[in-house]
């Protein structure tokens, strides 16, 4: 079984007393303010989304408020893998670069841009700032981009990959995704970590369809498909939703407001991803 042992939701603008499920998420630091959280050592020129992430993993991990990024002489923990979902991540950093680029100015791009233009960036940086030497991956499908994440993590678990999997999902608002995103964007970070064990929560398996199918479940989590629909809350969650889900899924769960909850993730343009995030007493 895959079991949800963390789980952590970053979202700087939600509204206090905004509650999801009958769960009201603490209040979270704008990237610029990050230092509060992550400490100040290892956080110059990372982009907002990154920055995002990392406060989502920190807190997921229960870590202290400043404790700062692994020391250089703690060992990497190699049994862990980190798997990110984000479409627009870095998109701001790339049109930027690109425009300067094009203008012949690519003398003046800085040398602490580059790794920002990178579609693993975010993945990369927290595998870095935390000790993770597992396999580290980046997933940007599109709508089910975050399910597909989750899908992806448990298949290293049950291979035998890794022992531990920290899932992100992230999306950031600006200038840029604004442009090209029409919808309100989400601007935040969930994470769960999952682990192959017996209890408390547990992930079902992601499944596909072309249709959605609505299980037996006391709670449907959808986006646009007649259950709950976090979206009218949070913004387009995009590339986050499915680990987003999970997070609210699981802290349902663990609050005793439903015993079983049912995701329902993707559209009819790119079919659906499906799994129940439900409560499995440990033996």
């Amino acid at each position: 079984m895959i079991a949800v042992t963390g789980r952590s939701l970053h979202v700087p603008g939600l509204r206090p007393g905004t509650a999801l499920l009958g769960w009201v998420p603490e209040p979270s630091c704008e990237p610029e303010d990050a230092r509060e959280l992550l400490g100040r050592k290892g956080l110059l020129a990372k982009e907002p989304a990154t920055v995002l992430a990392l406060c989502a993993v920190h807190r997921a991990l229960g870590l202290e408020p400043g404790s700062g990024p692994r020391r250089r002489d703690e060992p990497v923990d190699s049994g862990t893998a980190v798997v990110v979902s984000s479409n627009l991540g870095n998109l701001a950093t790339v049109c930027a670069v690109t425009r300067q680029a094009y203008a012949g100015r690519v003398r003046e791009v800085s040398p602490l841009d580059a790794p920002n233009v990178s579609s693993n960036v975010i993945a990369s940086s927290v595998a870095i700032r935390f000790g993770f030497a597992g396999p580290n991956l980046m997933v940007c499908s599109g709508d089910t981009s975050g399910s597909d994440a989750l899908a992806i993590a448990a298949r290293l678990l049950r291979a035998g990959r890794c022992r531990r999997a920290i899932v992100v999902g992230v999306e950031p608002r600006d200038e840029v995704t604004e442009a090209v995103f029409a919808d309100q964007l989400f601007d935040g970070a969930a994470c769960v970590v999952l682990e192959q064990l017996e209890g408390d929560y547990v992930i079902g398996p992601v499944t596909t369809a072309r249709r959605p199918r609505v299980e037996q479940a006391d709670v449907v989590l959808a986006a646009g498909q007649g259950g709950l629909d976090l979206d009218r809350q949070l913004g387009a969650t995009y590339g986050a939703r499915g680990v987003v889900q999970a997070v609210v899924a699981t802290q349902a769960v663990a609050s005793g407001t439903a015993a079983s909850v049912q995701v329902l993730d993707g559209g009819p343009d790119t079919g659906y991803r499906m799994f129940t995030v439900r409560r499995e007493p440990r033996r």
